[in-house]
């Protein structure tokens, strides 16, 4: 029951949080249309390794995590207008989608089961249930003060630090992996196989690079003020 309820719950999460991308960026048809393959194409592929069982080493997991983020990254750092079109998405929009995060409770769930030991579970569910839960007043507060406010930014790297705690605990709770530090009954074998094998290689690469557009947001506005300041002084000054 858990696995069809985590099926329904996550392809939804999946589903919305392309669609935040494909139905706000700036661009053509041809382009919405390129991302919405690309970003199935990525889903797919992930889909056919877990259901292959190829999802056992840390080797393929970081891949297949890792792949999306180099992407967004290297073609928003070349190409000016792929900067543009990421920073058109609404601030309030990428902030908000992290409720799915509240999913981290089946985390919680799969422990409870015996599916999944140690540390991982805990740090995965509370950390997403509470960045999960903080999306909204954070969403609601975009909308009302600057990009670069200090309560947003504290939000934005507790998401981060939440993601890379929690991979990082997957992979070293891993039972048979090389990188296998900890030892505790399944460790993380449930996110191995699907649904949950889609959260590391599919979700949590998303909600990476939602994190880099909300930084990218508050640099914007940061130097927008910072412009701003320079032209009040300036025109202050004494001819």
């Amino acid at each position: 029951m858990l696995d069809y309820v985590g099926i329904v719950l996550v392809a939804t999460a999946m589903a919305v949080l392309l669609a935040v991308v494909i139905c706000t960026i700036p661009v053509s048809l041809r382009i919405r249309l390129i991302v919405a393959g690309a970003g199935g194409a990525w889903a797919g592929v992930a889909i056919a390794f877990a259901t292959a069982g190829k999802l056992g080493g840390p080797i393929t997991l970081g891949i297949l995590a890792g792949l999306p983020l180099v992407a967004a990254a290297t073609l928003a750092i070349a190409f000016p207008g792929v900067r543009s079109a990421l920073l058109a998405i609404p601030l309030p929009l990428v902030i908000g989608a992290n409720v799915f995060r509240l999913e981290g409770v089946f985390f919680l769930a799969l422990a409870s089961a015996g599916r999944l030991g140690g540390p991982f579970p805990q740090s995965a569910g509370w950390g997403d249930i509470i960045v999960g839960a903080l999306a909204i007043p954070a969403a609601f507060l975009a909308m009302r003060t600057s990009a670069n406010d200090a309560r947003i930014l504290i939000w934005n790297v507790l998401g981060v630090l939440d993601l890379v705690t929690a991979v990082a605990l997957g992979i070293t709770s891993g039972n048979g992996s090389p990188l296998q530090l900890i030892h505790a009954g399944a460790g993380s074998a449930a996110i191995q196989a699907l649904p949950w094998s889609l959260i590391p290689t599919v979700l949590v690469p998303l909600f990476l690079i939602g994190h880099g557009i909300v930084f990218a947001h508050a640099r914007a506005a940061a130097s927008k003020q910072r412009n701003v300041s320079m032209g009040a002084r300036a025109m202050r000054r004494p001819a």
